[in-house]
């Protein structure tokens, strides 16, 4: 027998007599992996959390057809009612469009860029019937498609407040083409930075619960440089230029605040106490900003007005949106009577010291609520004055982060904008002319009439 077949034939007996030992050995550790993979929680989906955010997303969408249809269009002349409800529509179908299209996989694609999240789900690849989105709790996961029409309603109110500033006055294919434009290079990539994992801001530590920076900031930078840009009325200051309808108006205001619960409480993404949170802030901030706009304008005027009720309503609903989930009932009730005392200030004296026409306030109110509301976030979601956060939580540390997010959302929005208005004033022209919007866009721009006397 050669040497290498009496080491082989050692090393068999050797093997066999080690095996039995290796194998008690082994033992306990496969039955201690197959333990940890049994207890390891599969991803589970709550039939009442989809059955919530599915009732969230038409809420919001109840927000934009006919909630903000309404508001702005009551707020208009008559003659322009229509244009305001076709802008609002066909703004509607084009953003849903674009958001299938490329707008998710831009805002929510995944990856590591700070800035945007790619193209690799565009057309909605690789979404089926069985892929998941997580919500806020681990393990605890929603549809993908439902998590894709929530944010997409989003979308679609951002884009649709912006055009409250140059009613009365703007080309119908202008708003369209700006409108495509803005919410592909200025909505998708703010989106991504504030609420996706891999966002700039969303790492900063901003807070951010349902849209201060992304949809309130955001529209309201856009709308105060495009009443700059499109330029004042015809009139503007000399002539009555008072709202139609005050009743379609807070017909309208209601609709927004019924579907802001579907905005503030969906964005917990679960029915659970966090939802209830945001619920119970929707109301008492609403209700303390209605109380603070019209005491001061009792106190100011002489008079409180259905107008100023129903823009310290929206003034509510706007500040209290990024700190829905954070803040207590308490604290949200202080947070929406000085977002609506400091957006009073704006749309009374502000706007009319500097002279800019912004039609329906969406400066005044979106923009500055969402500032007051941002930057007020960082101050009442401390445990101390009511909120969720713990002892370690610093008020001037998140307050300096939101201030931050504030600064990074005016830049990119502000900068983005001039650019896109120049651009489709360039290729379309953003203003109709002068006998057109004298005759009123109803007429001019779409051949037909709100009302037939």
């Amino acid at each position: 027998m050669t040497n290498l077949a009496k080491l082989t034939g050692l090393a068999a007996l050797i093997g066999a007599a080690a095996l039995p030992a290796l194998a008690q050995e082994a033992a306990p550790v496969a039955e201690a992996v197959a333990e940890a993979v049994a207890e390891a929680p599969a991803d589970v989906m709550n039939k009442g959390d989809v059955a919530w955010m599915m009732t969230s997303t038409l809420l919001v969408l109840f927000m934009v057809i006919p909630g903000l249809a309404l508001f702005y269009g009551g707020l208009v002349r008559s003659k322009n009612m229509l244009s305001v409800l076709m802008q609002t529509t066909l703004i509607a179908a084009v953003v849903m469009v674009i958001w299938v299209f490329w707008g998710y996989s831009m805002s929510f694609g995944g990856g590591t860029n700070p800035f945007w999240g790619g193209l690799g789900k565009m057309f909605l690849s690789g979404v089926t019937m069985e892929s998941m989105s997580a919500t806020f709790t681990a393990g605890v996961v929603i549809p993908e498609f439902v998590f894709i029409s929530f944010q997409m309603t989003f979308a679609v109110i951002t884009a649709a407040l912006i055009i409250g500033s140059f009613a009365e006055r703007a080309k119908f294919a202008a708003v369209l083409a700006f409108i495509a434009l803005w919410v592909t290079f200025v909505y998708f990539p703010i989106a991504h930075m504030v609420w996706d994992a891999s966002g700039l801001l969303f790492g900063m530590g901003a807070l951010d619960f349902a849209g201060g920076t992304v949809v309130h900031i955001n529209a309201g930078v856009a709308a105060l440089i495009g009443a700059i840009m499109v330029g004042k009325r015809i009139g503007y200051g000399k002539d009555m230029m008072a709202p139609h309808s005050m009743t379609l108006t807070l017909v309208g205001a209601g609709i927004l605040w019924v579907g802001w619960f579907g905005f503030n409480a969906g964005s917990n993404l679960e029915a659970n106490g966090g939802a209830g949170l945001a619920m119970i802030n929707t109301f008492t901030a609403t209700a303390g900003a209605i109380l603070a706009w019209s005491a001061l304008e009792a106190m100011l005027r002489g008079k409180a007005s259905m107008l100023g009720a129903a823009s310290g309503l929206v003034a509510g609903l706007v500040a209290v949106t990024p700190a829905a989930g954070t803040i207590g009932p308490v604290g949200a009730i202080l947070l929406g009577a000085i977002a609506s005392v400091v957006c009073y200030f704006f749309v009374a004296v502000v706007k009319q010291k500097f002279g800019y026409d912004d039609s329906l306030d969406v400066f005044g109110i979106h923009g500055v609520g969402g500032i007051v509301g941002a930057i007020g976030t960082g101050v009442f979601s401390a445990a101390s004055l009511g909120g969720v956060k713990g002892d370690d939580y610093s008020i001037v540390g998140q307050v300096i982060i939101q201030a931050q997010a504030v600064g990074v959302t005016i830049l990119w929005c502000g900068i983005g904008s001039i650019v896109l208005y120049k651009l489709v004033d360039m290729v379309i022209g953003l203003r109709v002319d002068s006998d057109a919007e004298r005759e009123g866009l109803d007429l001019s721009s779409h051949g037909e009439t709100a009302y037939h006397s």
